[in-house]
């Protein structure tokens, strides 16, 4: 459904670093970048997730209320992603890695905040 999403953070390098860390756990290649406008780009097949400062120059700030969430092949990766992400800077919310059963079935889930307070998750569908 999503071709690309892009974050806003105000220190740069901190944020490439926890993504690099986080998506790292999860299989993703290392940041491409930065781009002429000053963004770092994680690519896979099935789409692109981006970070920069905010194009307008005001300062960065995370949205309130949304949550972007990252495919992890299985309880492992969601885990690791939680303790690089953790090691990189960030911080972790919610509930720890693990099982979480509701309208969807069962997700393995893990919830962190990224350095600028954007609101991130692994997320495995289980069965």
């Amino acid at each position: 459904m999503f071709t690309h999403v892009t974050v806003g953070a105000n220190d740069i390098e901190a944020s490439r670093q926890f993504y690099d860390a986080a998506l790292g756990a999860l299989g993703i290649d290392p940041a491409t970048g930065p781009d002429p406008k000053g963004r770092y780009w994680w690519r896979t097949p099935r789409g692109a997730f981006a970070v920069g400062k905010p194009i307008d120059g005001e300062p960065a700030c995370h949205a309130n209320g949304g949550t972007i969430g990252f495919a992890a092949a299985d309880l492992e990766a969601v885990a690791a992603f939680q303790a690089a992400g953790i090691a990189a800077g960030g911080t972790a919310i919610e509930d720890p890695p693990g099982p979480r059963v509701g309208p969807f079935g069962t997700l393995n889930l893990a919830y962190l905040r990224d350095p600028s307070g954007n609101k991130i998750c692994a997320l495995h569908r289980v069965g």
